[in-house]
């Protein structure tokens, strides 16, 4: 479905990211890897997909890292069809108490890079008559959970972020949409199981306790899944999927 095209996610070391790289890989499309840590595995995973791509370390909190990553994107493979925004950090404490780094370090990552990011792919993506936004926002882009300010406010600014750019795009062949999962078990998910654990719970315990408060599948979404959705994000299907902010939950929101 996806031959020919070439998609940049960022955050796709691990995770979510690398999810939805290897889905959109299996439908064809080249892929151009982002993120921090050991990139070798995520490498190896899209490789045995039989398509190009590539690796580039950008950190996103930084603009001017960001236009060298298209730049590299531009030069190694064309232009960028599909945009997949995933990078995100997070911090828990109260309001008051919330380090101002840790702040202006996620609104710059999980929100502004965003922006710069969108900014800088949509003019081929018009000038090419078809083009794909997906942002990751969260199901903490749609409701707020306590002691994670600086997280819900990047999260509901990117699907604000998203209504918009989609709006300007309505009448071009890009497309923009946010997907909200509710709990995956990422390294930022499993960091607040650990959490849990160190208070003396189980790791059942502290699995269940966690999905248990928010998620009533009691079950978690997996990157798999997401990647389906975003694969049909990109299908013709979903030509006309403009603004939404999708939730995959397990009915979180619903309650």
């Amino acid at each position: 479905m996806l031959k020919g095209k070439t998609a940049l996610v960022t955050g796709s070391t691990s995770g979510i990211g690398l999810g939805i790289a290897t889905a959109l890989a299996k439908q064809g499309a080249n892929i151009i890897l982002n993120g921090f840590g050991d990139a070798a595995p995520a490498k190896a995973q899209i490789a045995r997909q039989g398509v190009k791509y590539g690796y580039h370390n950008a950190d996103l909190s930084d603009p001017q890292q960001i236009a060298a990553m298209f730049d590299y994107a531009q030069a190694e493979f064309g232009d960028v069809d599909i945009l997949v925004n995933n990078a995100g950090i997070q911090h828990v404490a109260p309001v008051d108490e919330f380090p101002l780094d840790k702040w202006n370090a996620i609104i710059a990552i999980n929100l502004s890079a965003v922006f710069h990011t969108s900014r800088l792919a949509i003019p081929a993506m018009k000038a090419n008559g078809w083009g794909r936004i997906i942002n990751i926002a969260s199901v903490h882009g749609l409701v707020a959970s306590k002691e994670k300010s600086a997280y819900v406010a990047a999260k509901h600014g990117v699907v604000g972020l998203t209504k918009t750019t989609a709006l300007e795009l309505a009448r071009t062949g890009v497309t923009c949409n946010a997907l909200c999962p509710g709990w995956v078990l990422t390294p930022l998910v499993q960091q607040q199981i650990d959490a849990r654990i160190a208070k003396g719970q189980s790791p059942e315990a502290a699995r269940d306790g966690l999905l248990g408060e928010k998620q009533p599948s009691g079950e978690f979404v997996t990157p798999e899944q997401l990647g389906a959705l975003a694969c049909f994000l990109c299908s013709d299907a979903a030509a006309q999927v403009r603004g939404a902010a999708w939730n995959m939950d397990g009915g979180w929101v619903a309650q």
